[in-house]
């Protein structure tokens, strides 16, 4: 059973624990697992939650765990430098899909009807350098701040407008590949340990990072959910019907569990 899993730091109270055991990982971006899973060449991987309402037809969710918020997370912000509705260039961090479909959802009544749009790697700066706003996630948005820009926390913004949870990332299963509930145990109890171990993954994630070992902290006890229960399941429903109605998935699919 080979996994695939982000590398960023809210994955890991999932993915340290999941090292020390049996199960073969496979670590890469949120879009390129997505990509790998749809091609086969991934059992069961964390995908952004986008890549999974476009094909729940062919993927299972493992239930239990997800990457999820409920209001402010500091890790999917639109940063600006000119008012929302004068925006005419966007430049879209290159590893994400759930928060360019987050965004969409959000903000397609308030951008400019002619509005550019430019994937880039991963640098604030550099986005912002030849664009007037960036939708910047992961790592390289903890803690971002910057004279003279607005910055809209996506989550935070989601909250405000539904009063519910978003789902950033599923482990979605392919279809035909069959999960043992020794699989599923595994990944419970090393989402467990991990939940137990949030200081200890804080400090080497500063270590590591050189983010602030309190901002890590706050950031994965207080901004990330790792569940994925009956709020996860109405938020991302939600956000399905939201994503049929904005053209962004074709269909709705029911959910299906392992």
């Amino acid at each position: 059973m080979l996994l695939g899993i982000h590398d960023f730091i809210n994955s890991q109270p999932l993915l340290e624990p999941l090292r020390k055991r049996t199960l073969e990982l496979c670590t890469d971006s949120p879009a390129r697992l997505a990509d790998q899973l749809s091609g086969g060449k991934l059992d069961m991987a964390m995908i952004p939650a986008i890549e999974y309402l476009k094909q729940a037809d062919r993927f299972r969710l493992l239930p239990n765990i997800s990457i999820s918020s409920r209001k402010q997370v500091g890790t999917v912000l639109l940063v600006s430098k000119v008012p929302l509705n004068a925006v005419r260039s966007l430049a879209l961090d290159e590893r994400s899909r759930t928060s360019v479909a987050l965004l969409n959802v959000l903000y397609s009544k308030v951008f400019p009807s002619v509005l550019k749009l430019e994937s880039q790697k991963p640098d604030p700066e550099k986005m912002l350098k030849n664009h007037d706003a960036a939708l910047v996630i992961g790592d390289q948005a903890l803690g971002f701040s910057k004279e003279g820009v607005s910055v809209y926390d996506l989550s935070e913004e989601w909250f405000k407008r539904t009063g519910k949870t978003f789902v950033h990332a599923v482990i979605a299963v392919r279809e035909g590949v069959p999960v043992e509930n020794e699989i599923i145990q595994t990944l419970l109890e090393a989402k467990q340990e991990g939940l137990e171990s949030l200081d200890v993954i804080a400090e080497t994630q500063a270590n590591k990072t050189g983010h602030p070992v309190t901002l890590l902290q706050d950031y994965l006890k207080n901004k990330i959910r790792y569940d994925f229960g009956k709020e996860e399941v109405e938020g991302l429903l939600h956000f399905q019907s939201l994503c049929h109605e904005s053209g962004l998935i074709r269909e709705k699919f029911p959910f299906r569990f392992v």
